[in-house]
């Protein structure tokens, strides 16, 4: 028998817009809050840049939004640009309050500026400002009597009518079933409105700054109950990961450019960007992305270099402490030589369709954060916009439950999770070797440039594996492996049919059979 237990809400992941919805529904309601892993393992803790926001004398929120519809190749949907860029200084002042130590001058914030950004305009702590914002936001949902932390669950499927003791098709969702990652028994988790707040599908590819626990589950659990994803062909990839076998996913932050790094080809050692864009190193991610992949692929390279060792030593330790600190760890005096650099995937701009209010398709569900596709990036996510629309939509959903309890009816009797008919299972391997070749043939068939042919050829292998994980799930019982395995499997159908419905390319789309932007911006919808 399987535990089951109750809450007001029940809260999927332990982020940014997990703790910010926690944090304002806690006021009123009992909240749980379930993460997989570590209550602090998700992407919030790495994100070096910042958050953006109107601050600086000469700026405006026309300028914001004009930065984001730009960046965005004109997919992102002008409302919801506008309510964010709008509600941005509020969130700052709020995380103010909760302690987050924003560095200042004088009395004011200090502001950096990153690529795509007309003005000064990141709000930050040093080059950690996610690892700040995470602490001081659990550091407030430990303290609060109404929120419950539960860490090391692996959250399964969503709760939905299908699961009541008297089978409903209506949709609407009641909870999820998680597995205790300690006890290996899956629990019932059950509430009268659930947000979902998982983070991205960043591990589906080979090369990747997103933690290892970024497979898609919300996503995929989303789509599996029956709610609409948009956009997934829309996977931004940073231009900058440290190229270095040992350390995985080690980031060089975009402002490093932005205070005067330059990217150098370390086989001609001259300076590259001059011949792809007149924005040099400032340009837009995606265009930074391409010119490093087309270098490395036309000289053969494993790596580029970025070089800010002209900089005065002083101005580069005390702008990068960490990265600095880190790199010295490695052997590597970033103030003295220059940092070998690839590409690697960073941030899922498409997701879970969500309106304003943060409601998904599904009665009972929202979401918020990276999972969801909210019309805010559109094409390519702007610098430091994603940790933006965490507080934003993390407080938008909060606040159209709360306004709307009444509505949401308490929950009926529900089945517990059943796992009478399978085994433990004896050959983990399948597992590991299904994981690798996803993540492979993602990243050489459906990464920064892309072909019909290629795409075609991923759709075949994911055709083929989706039996093969389909039938494993059947008959055995399921661990946090195979939850990752089948939802990352999941998500990456997802990308791959969405980059087959784009017949041109837009933004982080980029395909060599469709070179042209079609005249008018259309959302890939996928229908369930």
């Amino acid at each position: 028998m399987s535990q089951q237990s109750q809450h007001d809400i029940l809260i999927i992941g332990s982020g940014a817009a997990g703790l910010t919805a926690a944090l304002a529904l806690a006021e009123e309601r009992t909240v749980l809050v379930l993460a997989k892993g570590r209550l602090d393992s998700g992407s919030t803790a790495s994100a070096q840049g910042g958050i953006a926001a109107v601050f600086d004398a000469g700026d405006t929120f026309e300028n914001h939004i004009r930065d984001t519809m730009v960046a965005g190749a004109g997919l992102n949907r002008l409302e919801t640009v506008e309510f964010v860029v709008e509600r941005a200084p509020h969130a700052i002042d709020r995380l103010s309050a909760l302690g987050v130590p924003f560095n200042t001058e004088g009395h004011d914030l200090h502001l950096t500026r990153e690529g795509g950004h007309s003005h000064r305009r990141i709000v930050h702590v040093n080059d950690a400002t996610g690892l700040a914002v995470q602490q001081a936001l659990l550091k407030a949902a430990a303290d609060h009597p109404n929120i419950t932390l539960l860490a090391g669950r692996s959250c399964i499927d969503l709760i939905t009518g299908r699961h009541e003791e008297r089978y409903s098709g209506s949709g609407r969702v009641w909870g999820v079933y998680a597995l205790n990652e300690a006890t290996g028994r899956v629990e019932t988790h059950v509430a009268r409105a659930t947000v979902l707040a998982s983070g991205g599908a960043g591990r589906c590819y080979l090369f990747s700054t997103a933690p290892r626990g970024a497979t898609g589950d919300g996503i995929a659990m989303a789509w599996r109950a029956g709610a609409r994803v948009s956009n997934m062909e829309m996977m931004q990839f940073h231009p900058t990961c440290l190229y270095n076998l040992e350390v995985k996913n080690f980031l060089i932050t975009e402002a490093v450019r932005g205070e005067g790094g330059r990217l150098i080809n370390p086989t001609t050692g001259k300076r590259f960007m001059p011949y792809y864009d007149e924005r040099l190193e400032l340009a837009p991610r995606d265009v930074v992305a391409r010119a490093i992949d087309a270098e490395i692929k036309r000289y053969g390279l494993d790596y580029v270099h970025l070089d800010i060792s002209h900089m005065p030593e002083d101005f580069v330790r005390e702008h990068f402490p960490n990265i600095h600190e880190k790199l010295l760890g490695l052997g590597i005096d970033m103030t003295k030589e220059p940092i070998p650099v690839v590409p690697a995937q960073h941030y899922t701009c498409g997701g879970v369709v969500i309106d304003l209010r943060g409601r998904t398709d599904l009665p009972g569900l929202y979401a918020a954060g990276e999972c969801t596709e909210s019309g805010l990036h559109g094409a390519n996510r702007l610098a430091s916009n994603s940790l933006l629309e965490c507080f934003v939509f993390g407080e938008a959903a909060a606040t159209d439950i709360l306004a709307r309890w009444d509505e949401f009816e308490q929950p009926p009797p529900i089945r517990p999770w059943d796992e009478s008919r399978v085994t433990d299972s004896d050959e983990e391997v399948v597992i590991k070797q299904n994981w690798t070749e996803i993540r492979r043939f993602m990243w050489n068939y459906v990464g920064i440039v892309r072909t019909t042919k290629r795409l075609e050829r991923a759709q075949h292998r994911i055709k083929l594996l989706q039996d093969e994980v389909g039938d494993y799930y059947g008959h055995f019982r399921v661990t946090t492996d195979l939850i990752e395995l089948r939802n990352l499997l999941q998500s990456a159908e997802l990308i791959v049919r969405s980059a087959l419905k784009r017949h041109e390319s837009r933004g982080l789309h980029y395909t060599l059979d469709y070179p042209q932007t079609d005249p008018e911006a259309r959302d890939t919808v996928l229908v369930p």
